[in-house]
């Protein structure tokens, strides 16, 4: 018997109800299975295991090692990612990042999370002549970045372990932390403290300050999991001097935050 909670897939077409299979497992922080999904569905059994194999045999879901578990594939992740990169709201994204740019005069960058890894949405370059060129696509790994911290912050304690115990935690530099205890022990002053720091973690020379780009209610759910940062060389721009410039990343992420807000709904005047 359905609990009257279960929600069906909807879809007067066979593609649709794939589409709608997606649009729920994109929802989900972590793997799922596939009895988990008949319970979450009220389809048969037989029914969702045909849908799951489409997916995955399309490369839009993947099946993990255990064999009954599955996660969001590359090819989902890409579409997402290109869906960000391409939207109609770059442009008015692009001029917050180019007025923030403008009053600290440091590099900023608009990043989303990728798997364990950070992808540049977009950038705007500082105009001095020393600065890191990382162009918009550019990829940096999650465990020793500014914005892959506040990214790990948000999740569940088992959506961290699990997705840093899968992720290549390489030590880029000495700062770099490698070990899953003590990332965590600074995830907890991250979430505490609403931002996030790359002390030359990544690169050498370079420190950065990320805040998250607050979600807009009944935006978006892809566009909730954004991150606004400034860069800059160590030489030019101590992790102090960076953090006064917090007040302004802080107000950049608002903005970006009501851009993807929906409009406003108008009452229409009675005749």
């Amino acid at each position: 018997m359905i609990s009257p909670m279960t929600a069906r897939l909807d879809g007067d077409t066979p593609m649709l109800r794939l589409v709608a299979l997606l649009e729920r497992v994109a929802s989900k922080d972590q793997l799922f299975s596939l009895q988990a999904l008949v319970d979450d569905t009220g389809l048969p059994k037989p029914t969702l295991h045909r849908m799951l194999q489409q997916l995955e045999g399309a490369g839009l879901l993947r099946r993990e090692g255990d064999g009954r578990h599955y996660g969001t594939g590359v090819r989902l992740r890409r579409l997402a990612e290109n869906l960000l990169l391409n939207d109609t709201l770059h442009g008015a994204r692009h001029a917050v990042l180019r007025h923030l740019v403008d009053q600290i005069g440091e590099s900023c960058n608009i990043t989303a999370l990728s798997g364990s890894e950070v992808i540049y949405l977009d950038r705007v370059e500082t105009p001095a002549a020393l600065r890191f060129y990382l162009h918009p696509g550019s990829r940096v790994p999650v465990h020793c970045s500014a914005s892959g911290k506040v990214f790990l912050a948000q999740m569940s304690p088992a959506q961290r372990r699990r997705l840093l115990s899968a992720a290549p935690l390489l030590k880029h530099t000495p700062a770099t932390l490698t070990d899953v205890d003590h990332i965590d022990k600074q995830l907890h002053q991250v979430r505490r403290d609403g931002y996030a720091l790359d002390r030359e973690e990544f690169l050498p020379g370079l420190v950065c300050v990320a805040v998250r780009v607050p979600p807009a209610e009944g935006g978006a759910r892809a566009l909730s999991n954004l991150c606004v940062a400034l860069q800059a060389p160590v030489m030019r721009l101590s992790i102090e001097h960076a953090l006064q410039f917090l007040p302004a990343l802080q107000r950049a992420a608002e903005a970006l935050g009501r851009i993807d807000a929906p409009p406003a709904k108008t009452s229409k005047a009675r005749r």
